[in-house]
C-alpha cells in the first residue's frame, strides 16, 4: 500500500512521462526536434498542475494571493505559476490531550486533571483562512477552559460527577472554536489526581462512616432483639409450664454438645416430672424420668 503523501507525486511523474512519450513519438514521425522541447515545457507544467486529494481531506487554493476554491477529494488541476496550495486540511475526527496542573477548586483544593478532546474541522476555509493555527488554537482553549470549569466545581462534585463536568467542558470549549470553523465530538475526563494528604484524610473519613453505620446497625438489631425477648416474656408470664418446659429444651440442646458441663438444678427432676405428667399424663411423666436418668448418667 502506497503512502498518501507519494500518491500526488507518482501522478505527477505518470503525467510527465506520459506527456514526454508523446513528444518522443512526435519526434520520430515528423522528424522534428522542436516537439521534444514543447513536450518536455508541457510535461513541467501540466506535472506540476496536477493535484491529487484524498478522501477525507480538502485542499485550500490561493490564486495570485487570494482564496480560489477548495479542492475535493478526487484528481483536480492548478493554474500553473498562478495557483498555490497552502494548506491540506484533514477532516477526520482528531485526538488532543490536554491537562490542568495544580489547578485549585472552588473550595481551594489543588488538583491534577488530566483530559482528552475529540474534535474535527466542519469548515476548512474559516479554519485556514481565519486562524493561523487553528491546532494550537484548539489545545489552548481546552486547556482555559478546563482550567475555568475546576474553578467553579466543588472537590466532591468533581469526583463524583464527570458526566456532567464532560457536557459542560463539551458546550462551553464548542462556543470558543465554533467560529474557527471547528466542531467539538466529546469531551472526556481521564484522569483526578488530589494530594495525597487529602487522599489519606478522604480514606479515614470513609472507614468512619463505615464504621459508624456498622455500630448504627448493630444498634438496630440490639433493640429488635430485645423487642422480641420482651414478646416472648410476655407469652411464658402466664404460663409457669410453659417456661419450665423451654428451660428444659434448652438445657437438652446443651447437653447434646460433646464436653459440655450443665449444672442441674436438685429440684429439676421434680419439675420435670410435675411438666411431663401435666402435659402428657402418666406416660409423659415416664418419659421424662427416663431422660433425666439418661442426662444424670452422662
Amino acid at each position: 500500500m502506497l503512502k498518501e503523501s507519494r500518491v500526488p507525486n507518482l501522478v505527477r511523474l505518470g503525467v510527465f512521462l506520459g506527456i514526454m512519450t508523446l513528444a518522443g513519438s512526435a519526434v520520430i514521425i515528423l522528424d522534428n526536434f522542436i516537439w521534444l522541447l514543447i513536450g518536455i515545457v508541457l510535461a513541467v507544467v501540466l506535472s506540476f498542475g496536477v493535484q491529487t486529494v484524498a478522501q477525507w481531506e480538502q485542499v485550500v487554493v490561493l490564486r495570485f494571493g487570494k482564496f480560489k476554491r477548495l479542492l475535493k477529494p478526487g484528481l483536480a488541476f492548478l493554474l500553473p505559476f498562478a495557483d498555490s496550495v497552502i494548506e491540506r486540511v484533514d477532516q477526520r475526527i482528531r485526538v488532543t490531550t490536554f491537562v490542568a496542573e495544580q489547578t485549585l477548586t472552588k473550595d481551594t483544593v489543588p488538583v491534577d486533571v488530566d483530559a482528552v478532546l475529540f474534535w474535527l474541522v466542519y469548515d476548512v476555509k474559516k479554519a485556514v483562512l481565519e486562524v493561523s493555527d487553528y491546532q494550537q488554537a484548539v489545545s489552548w482553549a481546552a486547556q482555559t477552559t478546563l482550567r475555568e470549569v475546576i474553578g467553579s466545581t466543588m472537590l466532591s462534585e468533581l469526583l463524583s460527577n464527570r458526566r456532567k463536568l464532560d457536557l459542560e467542558l463539551l458546550e462551553a470549549i464548542d462556543i470558543k472554536t465554533e467560529p474557527w470553523g471547528v466542531t467539538v465530538q466529546s469531551v472526556e475526563l481521564r484522569d483526578i489526581v488530589i494530594p495525597q494528604i487529602l487522599q489519606d484524610a478522604m480514606s479515614r473519613e470513609a472507614q468512619a462512616e463505615r464504621e459508624r453505620r456498622a455500630r448504627v446497625l448493630l444498634s438496630l438489631a440490639e433493640v429488635d432483639i430485645a423487642q422480641q425477648l420482651v414478646a416472648a416474656a410476655a407469652s411464658y408470664e402466664d404460663n409457669p409450664i410453659a417456661l419450665k418446659l423451654r428451660s428444659l429444651s434448652i438445657l437438652s440442646e446443651g447437653v447434646k454438645n460433646k464436653g459440655s458441663v450443665i449444672v442441674v438444678p436438685s429440684d429439676a427432676i421434680h419439675q420435670v416430672a410435675i411438666a411431663g405428667a401435666v402435659t402428657g399424663g402418666k406416660k409423659g411423666l415416664e418419659l421424662a424420668e427416663e431422660a433425666f436418668r439418661e442426662l444424670k448418667a452422662k
